[in-house]
């Protein structure tokens, strides 16, 4: 493994062969896909980014969903990739939808946990008002809330380690990073759907307040190759709170589609 820097931001490279993106979400650094790396060794090239304001990467430029599109791809280009398959978690999963709906081209499957298209009316300004704590408490007080809203009862229960992991993670971010990242993704539009043709897997818990399976299928009947799954006790953190089953359902999936 090796990190670069690369547009202004921090990435993790690993392995050779086909190329895979994962992009992280709010509150998150490429640390988001640890748990994934076994399933990806000896077979592709993996490339992990902390996103502008996230993790080692300092706020750059503007912070919108465009704008983080628009570097993924820089990166990409600067690593001579001209296809990848995307996997994201949570924004990052919009960040993607935009990628595959304007750059076709460039996406060859996506894999998506806890996906929702843009966020909710009442969740922009909750957003914007976590914005604002960031700046004037500080990451520990949030970094509790969103252990206690956004893991799940059994995760709480059973995987104390996971709950840690999610918390330390957030807990870690840079305060007015993150409060960007908020405003960033309170202004967040839907890209549209129905102009992503490749292989889409989307992946939720039920347990997930942020992704709802109801919003999760919609949006696999809206995508043209797209298929939903739903995973028992399990909320939005999925590849933490549910390693094992994420890992099954990334080999079946490139399995398949390669």
């Amino acid at each position: 493994m090796s990190t670069q820097l690369i547009e202004r931001m921090a990435v993790e490279i690993d392995g050779d062969g086909d190329a895979v993106v994962m992009i992280h979400g709010l509150g998150g650094t490429s640390n988001t896909f640890t748990p994934q790396m076994g399933v990806f060794g000896g077979r592709f090239r993996v490339v992990r980014p902390d996103l502008p304001g996230s993790g080692r990467t300092k706020t750059s430029g503007s912070l919108s969903m465009e704008a983080f599109a628009e570097r993924i791809v820089a990166m990409a280009n600067a690593l001579g990739i001209e296809r990848a398959h995307l996997v994201a978690h949570s924004m990052g999963t919009i960040i993607c939808q935009h990628i595959a709906a304007d750059r076709p081209s460039f996406v060859r499957s996506m894999v998506l946990f806890g996906p929702f298209p843009e966020p909710q009316e009442p969740a922009r300004q909750g957003l914007r008002d976590r914005a604002a704590a960031a700046r004037s408490d500080g990451m520990a007080p949030i970094a509790d809330a969103i252990v206690a809203a956004a893991c799940s009862a059994d995760t709480r229960t059973r995987q104390p380690v996971a709950a840690a992991l999610v918390r330390e993670m957030v807990m870690r971010q840079d305060p007015e990073g993150y409060a960007g990242t908020c405003e960033a993704l309170a202004q967040a539009r839907a890209a549209d759907l129905s102009r992503i043709g490749c292989p889409v897997l989307l992946v939720t818990g039920d347990d997930d307040p942020i992704a709802p399976p109801s919003v999760v299928r919609t949006m696999a009947e809206r995508l043209g190759q797209g298929r939903a799954v739903v995973l028992n006790r399990c909320g939005h953190w999925t590849t933490f709170e549910r390693a094992a089953e994420v890992n099954d359902l990334l080999k079946d999936f490139y399995r398949a589609s390669m």
